[in-house]
Order: C-alpha cells, then sequence, then structure tokens
C-alpha cells in the first residue's frame, strides 16, 4: 500500500460559529474535534505522519491535547493567515518520500476508514482524488435578491475532505500557486492549474463539517 501523509489545517478561528474558542477545540462527545479528527488518521495503517497546522497561539496546546503516537509521526507547525497557506506550511514539515498527501478538514471528525481507503486508492492511480456528493436540491443561480437562472444540477457535486494526491503533484501545486499569486477555494483546484484531472470517489453523508452553531448541535446529538 502507499505511505500516507496527512496535513490537517486547523489554523482558522471559527468565527462563524460566534464563540470564543475556536471550533477546532470545542468538544463533541466529550472529546475537542481537532482530537477526534487526528485520531481516525492515526488508526489507519498506510498513514506515516500527521501534520497539523495549528493557531499561533495555541501551539503548545494543540501539542499537548494531541499526544504522541508511537507508529505515526505527528507534527504541530504555525498555521497561515489563509487555509491555503496552512496547507503549504504543513506540506513543507511532512516526510519527504512519502507517496500520497491527504488534505483534510480539522472539523470533519466522522470520517470513516473505508472514505481514506478510497481516496487514497484514487489518488494513487489517478494523481488526485476527491470525494463528493451529487446534489440532490434545485440550485438557483440568484443576483441582488432576484433568481437570475436555474441551473442545471447534473454532473454538480458537494466536494468533502479528504482530498488526496500524489506528493509531488500537490507541492507543485501550491508552488505554483503562490508564484502565480493565485488562492484556490481547495487544493484539488490548485492541482487543476497543472491541467491535471482530479478523480471523484463517493463521499458520505456523515462526514459533515461543522462551521456553523447548528452544525455544532447536531454533532453533539449523534449517538
Amino acid at each position: 500500500m502507499p505511505s500516507v501523509a496527512v496535513v490537517v489545517p486547523a489554523g482558522g478561528t471559527g468565527i462563524r460559529l460566534g464563540r470564543r474558542t475556536p471550533k477546532q477545540y470545542l468538544r463533541v462527545a466529550g472529546i475537542p474535534i481537532l482530537l477526534a479528527t487526528v485520531r481516525r488518521f492515526l488508526r489507519h495503517p498506510s498513514v506515516r505522519a500527521v501534520v497539523v497546522a495549528a493557531p499561533a497561539g495555541r501551539l503548545a496546546r494543540t501539542r499537548a491535547l494531541l499526544g504522541r503516537s508511537r507508529r505515526v509521526s505527528l507534527v504541530v507547525v504555525e498555521g497561515g493567515a489563509t487555509r491555503q497557506e496552512s496547507v503549504w506550511r504543513a506540506l513543507q514539515a511532512a516526510p519527504e518520500d512519502v507517496d500520497i498527501v491527504l488534505v483534510h478538514d480539522a472539523v470533519r471528525p466522522f470520517i470513516t476508514a473505508r472514505l481514506v481507503d478510497d481516496v487514497i486508492a484514487a489518488a494513487a492511480e489517478h494523481g488526485a482524488a476527491v470525494c463528493a456528493l451529487p446534489i440532490a436540491e434545485t440550485v438557483k443561480r440568484a443576483r441582488h435578491g432576484l433568481v437570475v437562472e436555474t441551473v442545471d444540477r447534473a454532473g454538480l457535486v458537494t466536494v468533502q475532505t479528504p482530498q488526496g494526491f500524489r506528493a509531488a503533484v500537490l507541492r507543485e501545486a501550491h508552488d505554483k500557486a503562490r508564484r502565480d499569486g493565485v488562492e484556490g477555494t481547495d487544493d484539488a483546484m490548485l492541482v487543476e492549474r497543472l491541467g491535471h484531472a482530479v478523480r471523484v470517489v463517493a463521499g458520505h453523508p456523515e462526514n459533515v463539517k461543522i462551521t456553523t452553531a447548528d452544525d455544532l448541535r447536531r454533532a453533539r446529538r449523534r449517538p
């Protein structure tokens, strides 16, 4: 199986959640969300390293929170002003000899091992992969409070993480984005700019991102 490093951008302040504590440090089922997320990858047999990009003022606390792993290299680095910058900084601390790099949101703690397997396999075969769900609702484009058009949703998907890439591909994509002054909405977008195809595998409905107060309440009600 390919060797894998996991990059977890966790440098955000969680403004949309309306809490003083960044959302990745809030608790779900008695465990900080960031810790629950990282543990999912520490258990995966292909993962050799996990690199977390944390807020500058929380580096020591994050290291204490995550502790140590006997099998996996667990590193905490200072995150950047943007998610993309945090991923780039974490990439600099990831082992250079891994085959695959996964990038996963710090606040998606319900990722399954099966989904990780699927993304790793697709990234190893195709060079780049995302997991995604088809859009079920009607999609409309609006402007100034009025509907402009109804968008054909055929082929449209909502993308989750992890996103997986051959390590050299992701490093090249980030380096090019920095040279070009481009800020992408996700890492796959940066890889797409290289002209590289990105494979889509089926996501999981439970693989939710905890972004708002409602998301947090729903996550805390999970059995």
